[in-house]
C-alpha cells in the first residue's frame, strides 16, 4: 500500500468501528447505516483509493470541484451525491455526474433539476434540505428549507419529471435552538421524515451527521452519515 492509502485505509476502520459502536449502542444493525465519505476539496487519486478500499457513496459540495473529479473517476461504480448550497446556473453540470442532490431547498431549484435531469436523460434523487435555524418562509444560514416548508417542496419534487423524492437532509445548525444540540436536532428531522413517509412512503432516507456527530445521528436514526475530515484527514487540499 501507498502511504496514502495506508493513511485513509487505517481512517476508515477507524470511522468504521465508531459507526458500528453507535449502532450497537443505538440497537441498530450496522447494515442501516450508509457511510457517504465527504471528498469535497481532495483530489480524484484519493477518490480512485478511497474505491479501492471499498467506498461507494461519495460527496462534493461545489461543482466546480465536482464535475473534473467525477469525470476523473468516471470508470469507477460510485455514487455521487452533491450536498453544497446549489445555484440554478449549475445545475445542468450537476445534474450530469450527480446521482443525488441532498440540498433541494427552493421551487426554482427544483425545476432547474428537473429541466436539466430531462435533458441529460437521468433521474435525480433529492432529498429536502431542512433548516432548523430558520424561520417560516427564511432559509437556514447553511442552506435549507424552514420546517413548515417541507411538505410543499417534497409534492413539487415527488411531481417533477426526472426527480425522486429520497427523504431529508439537515446540517446541525450553529444557531437557534438546536444550536449544540445536535441528538435533538437529529430527532427532530426523524419526527419530519416520519411525517413525509405518511404521504410519500419511498421518502425513508435521513440524511444527518458528520465528522463531529455521527454517533448523535445514528443514535437519532439517520439512515446516512455524511463523513469527511474523519476519513481523509488533514492533507494538503485543492486550492
Amino acid at each position: 500500500m501507498t502511504d496514502r492509502k495506508t493513511e485513509l485505509a487505517s481512517n476508515l476502520a477507524r470511522v468504521e468501528e465508531r459507526i458500528a459502536s453507535a449502532c450497537a449502542a443505538a440497537g441498530r444493525e450496522r447494515a442501516d447505516v450508509t457511510l457517504i465519505v465527504v471528498t469535497k476539496t481532495y483530489p480524484a487519486s484519493d477518490v480512485r483509493l478511497l474505491h479501492e478500499l471499498g467506498v461507494r457513496e461519495v460527496a462534493e459540495n461545489r461543482d466546480q470541484d465536482a464535475a473534473p473529479k467525477a469525470a476523473a473517476c468516471v470508470d469507477l461504480d460510485l455514487t455521487w451525491h452533491f450536498v453544497g448550497q446549489l445555484q440554478t446556473n449549475k445545475v445542468r453540470s450537476v445534474a450530469s455526474y450527480a446521482d443525488m442532490v441532498q440540498s433541494v431547498d427552493r421551487d426554482r431549484l427544483i425545476a432547474s433539476l428537473s429541466t436539466a435531469a430531462v435533458r441529460a436523460e437521468r433521474e435525480l434523487g433529492c432529498l429536502i434540505q431542512v433548516a432548523l435555524d430558520a424561520e417560516s418562509g427564511e432559509r437556514g444560514e447553511r442552506g435549507g428549507v424552514a420546517p413548515d416548508g417541507i411538505e410543499e417542496l417534497a409534492a413539487l419534487v415527488a411531481e417533477a419529471p426526472g426527480l425522486r423524492l429520497d427523504g431529508l437532509m439537515t446540517v446541525a445548525p450553529l444557531a437557534g435552538e438546536y444550536a449544540g444540540r445536535q441528538r435533538a436536532a437529529f430527532e427532530r428531522l426523524l419526527e419530519f421524515s416520519s411525517r413525509l413517509r405518511a404521504d410519500h412512503p419511498a421518502a425513508n432516507m435521513v440524511s444527518a451527521g458528520m465528522s463531529a456527530d455521527l454517533e448523535e445521528a445514528v443514535a437519532a436514526g439517520a439512515t446516512h452519515v455524511r463523513v469527511g475530515t474523519a476519513v481523509l484527514g488533514d492533507r494538503p487540499r485543492l486550492g
